[in-house]
């Protein structure tokens, strides 16, 4: 295990809560301003961070009229963050779905080159029904085919990067990012990732779930040092435990009813506005995680808290608070690190994907609150020692692609 914590920052809108629009003294716009995005940038910098992290849909979803979305594609609000900051990476999402491998390569291996080495690209199979039709598709492909496409893919994409000689990269090539739970997700990471998202709430999954990656990628003839495991947390700071749970009360109070049942319904995968919000879903309409539609990995996430829990509707909307299922740690800046310290010592993590409840004051609170805590402790850097993503990450430098040969009609027929 490294020694030291690798931590980006999720500069989703205006805050992975659902109702941190709403709250008061915040901008419900700011998210459709360049400049939020970069001034966060900015301060991540300062910090030391490893990377800024933009998570990204091909599609502009419904939900849309509930709260603010992602504004910007990313290689466009990257490439002004590239040109505002001088070391901090940069990691955008783009689809395997619903681009091409040529096109793609092109597009983050010139963002890469002018940055200075200082990108990574994370892989995403684009699910959901909305997306699909924005394609002029009537279903989105079957689980499976995304992640089959996905690895060959990648592949092509890290091939086209090695071919290009006139654009070499101080890292090398962009590093792979890569998110997924489910068993194809997994067996995805194992194949690909240098960096891998997860999203577990509990600590003991968390260490499996690292465990099995790092086992996997053996398989593939790759060195279980060179992946990063980051679950997502969220983190709502106070300067008291009460205040953070107070604040943690509000945010609640100002989601939406109308967007937390959509987002739950698009994770569930049934509707849920004939269900009587005091009352716990009922079993019968839960499928086999395996057998989910969508995101798996959220899917597992939901139906274990029905299941642990019981929990009412109206109580589950509250203990997600519209977000994506990921964990929520409330308190002091010294509870947080606690959390965060019992985690990196007991091997269920390399680091985080830090998504703070608000932007930009949530991520105000843990930069100035949180990681001096962690600097006390000697578990985060107190400047960089490199200049690109991949040495933040203590990788080396990589070797050239083993030679492989993808039938674009391979690609074509899980489209």
């Amino acid at each position: 295990m490294a020694k030291q914590l690798h931590i980006n920052v999720n500069i989703l809108n205006s805050g992975v809560f659902g109702g941190t629009w709403r709250l008061p003294g915040s901008d419900p716009l700011a998210a459709y301003s360049i400049d939020h995005y970069t001034s966060i940038a900015k301060k991540a910098e300062e910090a030391a961070l490893d990377a800024v992290f933009l998570a990204d849909g091909p599609v502009i979803e419904p939900i849309i009229r509930h709260r603010p979305g992602n504004s910007f594609e990313p290689s466009t609000v990257l490439a002004r963050i590239a040109a505002r900051t001088e070391r901090i990476g940069l990691i955008g999402t783009l689809s395997s779905s619903y681009n091409d491998p040529a096109e793609l390569a092109r597009r983050i291996g010139d963002l890469d080159h002018v940055s200075g080495g200082r990108v990574g690209w994370n892989v995403v199979t684009t699910a959901g029904a909305a997306a699909a039709r924005n394609f002029g598709r009537d279903e989105e492909p079957e689980h499976a085919l995304r992640y089959r496409r996905a690895g060959d893919f990648t592949e092509r994409v890290v091939r086209q990067w090695a071919d290009r000689e006139e654009f070499t990269s101080p890292q090398g090539r962009p590093v792979v990012v890569q998110a997924g739970g489910s068993r194809d997700g997994r067996r995805l990471a194992s194949r690909v990732g240098e960096v891998v998202f997860s999203a577990a709430q509990d600590i003991d999954e968390a260490k499996a779930f690292r465990d099995e990656i790092r086992a996997g990628t053996a398989e593939f003839g790759r060195r279980p040092e060179d992946v990063v495991i980051l679950p997502g947390l969220s983190t709502v700071v106070g300067s008291t435990e009460q205040e953070a749970r107070e604040r943690r009360e509000l945010l609640d109070d100002l989601l939406p009813l109308a967007y937390g049942r959509t987002r739950l319904a698009g994770q569930l995968g049934f509707p849920l506005d004939d269900l009587d919000l005091d009352r716990p879903i009922p079993r019968e309409l839960l499928t086999d995680p395996d057998e989910a539609g969508g995101s798996q990995s959220f899917y597992k996430i939901v139906r274990a808290i029905i299941e642990k829990e019981n929990p009412t509707l109206r109580r589950l909307l509250r203990r997600l608070s519209g977000s994506s299922g990921h964990r929520i740690v409330v308190g002091t800046p010294e509870q947080i690190a606690d959390d965060i310290e019992h985690w990196f010592r007991h091997g269920a993590a390399d680091g985080f994907n830090v998504m703070p409840d608000v932007l930009p004051s949530g991520f105000d609170h843990f930069v100035d609150g949180v990681l001096p805590e962690l600097r006390r402790r000697g578990l985060f850097r107190t400047e960089y020692q490199a200049d690109t993503l991949r040495g933040h990450l203590g990788f080396p430098i990589p070797p050239a692609p083993i030679a492989f040969d993808v039938p674009e009609q391979a690609l074509a027929t899980a489209r």
